[in-house]
């Protein structure tokens, strides 16, 4: 076996979108690049572990997880995260936030106030707006208030939000309405805990910065797993949360690649300047309605 790179995941910094391996190694991705590896023959999937500590038995996770972990390791690291609420005493501030990913998908979220817009960049939010700043029993008393007087969900599957990014709005002012719209009348509700600041409708679209109002952005299906002896090789034409859109050309034209089901494999570098394509595809039943 030749050598062998296991990726760490994608990762959103103010110069674009990036490919993070284990020892550090990070590649830059921009508009444009060749993305090409191939999972070498007999490679077997392995736990990510958890907390940034490996799994103490480097268990094999199915190729189709998103989350690259064995039971045991997924549960601990769930029991560490916010939205397990065991973080009842964290002094960091959280802001509230209501996100938009295609027509009629808005959810409401938290995300810690240091950590900026990263989260929503993560998660692949076309647009958001944020609604209020405090502690973080606050702002989770917040996002359930919202949940129930806005009926907006907390969770969007990413099958859906992919399945829209081809029928998106042209137009930014198109995008933020229905999240203007919510942050209006989420800000008549009388419920709203004392402790959170509240904060006026600023919608920030991320088309731009996504790529994905470019044609060849229009993706037909996405990848459904990796598999020993397959290979993909496209042009990056387009990201969102954790997908890379690779315009791959024959029938498939532009497929996503979510990058969460490259973690837990090595890969290995594969040198070509044609579009390959050797990994199972699933294509999106949500039909786009032609606007690009």
């Amino acid at each position: 076996m030749g050598r062998v790179w296991k990726c760490s995941g994608l990762r959103w910094t103010p110069d674009g979108p990036v490919l993070v391996w284990d020892g550090g190694r990070r590649s830059g991705l921009t508009w444009g690049k060749r993305v090409a590896f191939a999972v070498p023959e007999g490679a077997v999937r392995r736990c990510v572990g958890a907390r940034g500590n490996p799994c103490p038995v480097a268990a094999g996770v199915p190729g189709r997880s998103t989350g690259a972990r064995c039971e045991e390791c997924a549960r601990l690291d769930r029991a560490h995260s916010v939205a397990a609420d065991t973080l009842a005493d964290d002094p960091r501030p959280y802001r509230v936030y209501l996100a938009w990913f295609g027509p009629g998908m808005v959810k409401v979220g938290i995300t810690g106030v240091g950590r900026g817009p990263a989260r929503l960049l993560e998660q692949g939010a076309v647009c958001f707006t944020w609604l209020g700043s405090g502690p973080l029993m606050a702002a989770r008393r917040t996002e359930e208030l919202l949940r129930a007087a806005l009926r907006v969900p907390d969770r969007i599957p990413y099958a859906d939000k992919r399945a829209v990014r081809s029928a998106l709005p042209v137009t930014a002012a198109e995008r933020a309405r229905e999240v203007q719209e919510l942050h209006a009348r989420a800000g008549v509700l009388a419920e709203w805990p004392e402790s959170l600041g509240r904060e006026p409708c600023r919608v920030v679209d991320h088309v731009e910065r996504f790529g994905l109002l470019e044609p060849a952005a229009a993706a037909g299906g996405d990848v459904v797993e990796l598999a020993p002896g397959g290979a993909v090789s496209g042009e990056l034409v387009a990201a969102a949360g954790p997908d890379l859109h690779l315009a791959v050309g024959g029938r498939r034209g532009t497929v996503v690649l979510d990058t969460r089901l490259m973690t837990g494999w090595e890969v290995a570098p594969r040198s070509t300047d044609t579009g390959e394509l050797g990994f199972p595809v699933r294509e999106f039943t949500r039909a786009p309605d032609g606007l690009f």
